[in-house]
């Protein structure tokens, strides 16, 4: 659980409530941690969700990194980060019988609320998933925790299951959030006119490619609509990131010159 940066109490719990935290679905589900509300060890991120349309707050890289990958993958429906264990009087409980201290402020003693850092819906069923480094599970306070975790969405019937980087494909997850630099065309001052004319072409282009190598077919791309040098790996990541061309996100590149992905005539509309 990351550290407060302003005094827990029962004044800061009901104005969470208020504000509709840890409550919503989709682009309506507002997250219970912000992250200008907690400091961190890792990172914190603020992304752009592309199956939700709102932005998601991460508060470490592995949270980030495995995002990526629920965005990308088309068994998740909906992702909700820093979902709370929200029934307090019965995660209180639940520690009390396992006999495990339930965190609470040390100034106010006002108890924490509990997070999850993910519940997603899946095509099954929902899940929820915690993320752990691998070293965390050492900790014996750590492990007490993710018990009440554990327990409390037991007793609801939700599947739990604790992610380390171990368990993260940290490759494909790069190459997503690499791809997802260009998921927006307009952002390279390409209209949408434009942008349906260059896809097309880009498709068309690289589906007709004896060799199929993308640096010869983004030259020659940028060169026949006289565009700037990197416009056209711009758009091929475009077309990459919203499945219109077929790429395998799981390659390990370090230089987008040796890159090939797999032929798919699409004609992309923007």
């Amino acid at each position: 659980m990351p550290k407060h940066r302003q005094l827990w109490n029962a004044s800061t719990y009901q104005r969470y409530l208020k504000e509709g935290r840890g409550q919503g679905e989709g682009v309506k589900y507002n997250p219970w941690v912000h992250i200008q509300d907690f400091s961190s060890n890792g990172t914190v991120s603020r992304i752009k969700g592309t199956k939700t349309g709102r932005v998601h707050h991460f508060m470490s890289n592995l949270e980030t990194m495995f995002f990526f990958l629920l965005d990308w993958s088309d068994d998740v429906s909906d992702i909700r980060e820093q979902y709370p264990l929200l029934d307090l009087v019965n995660a209180i409980e639940i520690a009390e019988k396992a006999k495990i201290r339930y965190p609470y402020d040390p100034k106010s003693g006002f108890p924490y609320v509990m997070t999850s850092d993910f519940f997603i819906e899946t095509n099954k069923e929902p899940m929820v998933i915690t993320i752990k480094p691998s070293s965390d599970l050492k900790k014996e306070r750590v492990i007490e925790k993710l018990e009440i975790e554990r327990r409390y969405w037991n007793n609801r019937n939700v599947s739990w299951k604790i992610v380390t980087e171990n368990e993260i494909n940290k490759t494909k997850a790069k190459n997503i959030e690499w791809l997802s630099q260009a998921r927006d065309l307009s952002c390279f001052g390409i209209s949408e006119n434009d942008s349906a004319i260059y896809c097309e072409y880009f498709i068309i282009r690289y589906e007709n490619s004896p060799d199929n190598s993308l640096a010869g077919i983004v030259n020659d791309f940028e060169e026949n609509f006289k565009l700037p040098v990197g416009i056209g790996l711009n758009i091929f990541k475009n077309l990459a990131f919203w499945k219109r061309i077929k790429f395998d996100v799981n390659m390990n590149f370090s230089d987008y010159t040796r890159i090939n992905a797999y032929k798919q005539r699409e004609v992309c509309n923007g």
